[in-house]
């Protein structure tokens, strides 16, 4: 049976007892799609984009209605800087996913590439908004808040994310990036404790931690001045 049969049906059980191989070309269908996204995926982590390209293209030829495939498209075509073609695959799987969060995640990357601060910001926020653990959203939103010097929603997703994940060093160390820039040098000097706890030799947070001491150290020492 090819897939112009399968998409004038809409089968019933009975309809199925009497096409036995309907399930089986079924899950042969969803098995090659996964197996095509899976594929698509490891090459684009090895470099590999046209050919990720034509896997994602694949599995969008299997799977019309799915999101995953044009997400794996916007990605190649950021790759590729190209930018356009980007913005729209992500907004085609968009539509396609209206809770997609990778989806929102990669227009928002889009946005940030043509330095639409306030629109990326925007898009990582409803990202975040439908997954919190949305690592892509949660850095960019981080990268977007230090370049537009807006720091309070961001402090907030990193702060619930890390009651979920209390050893995530990297989404640590943007914290208490994040307080020092916010002004909140007690509570970036204790994360970057906590960070150097778990990782001694991590020398960005020492250097940070140097910094924050020299600044809340700079600031005592006024403080007694103007007494």
């Amino acid at each position: 049976m090819n897939r112009e049969n399968l998409s004038r049906h809409n089968p019933d059980e009975t309809w199925i007892e009497q096409n036995p191989d309907f399930e089986g070309e079924q899950n042969n269908s969803v098995q090659h799609y996964e197996v095509l996204m899976e594929y698509g995926d490891c090459l684009v982590n090895v470099g590999k984009f046209d050919d990720a390209q034509k896997h994602y293209e694949q599995a969008a030829l299997l799977a019309p209605d799915a999101a995953g495939p044009y997400v794996g498209l916007g990605v190649v075509a950021l790759q590729k800087n190209l930018h356009d073609d980007a913005e729209l695959a992500f907004r085609v799987a968009c539509r396609l996913g209206p809770q997609c969060a990778k989806a929102y995640a990669g227009l928002a990357m889009v946005a940030q590439m043509r330095k639409q601060f306030d629109e990326a910001f925007r898009l990582f926020l409803k990202a975040l908004e439908i997954e919190q653990d949305n690592m892509t959203a949660l850095l960019g939103l981080f990268q977007t808040s230090i370049q537009m010097g807006s720091f309070e929603k961001i402090i907030h997703y990193l702060e619930v994310y890390l009651e979920t994940h209390p050893g995530d060093t990297s989404v640590m160390f943007a914290l208490a990036t994040l307080y020092m820039k916010d002004g909140r040098f007690a509570e970036s000097r204790k994360l970057l404790h906590d960070v150097l706890t778990l990782v001694p030799d991590n020398k960005d947070a020492a250097n940070l931690l140097e910094e924050v001491e020299h600044e809340i150290m700079t600031r005592n020492h006024s403080e007694v001045f103007h007494k």
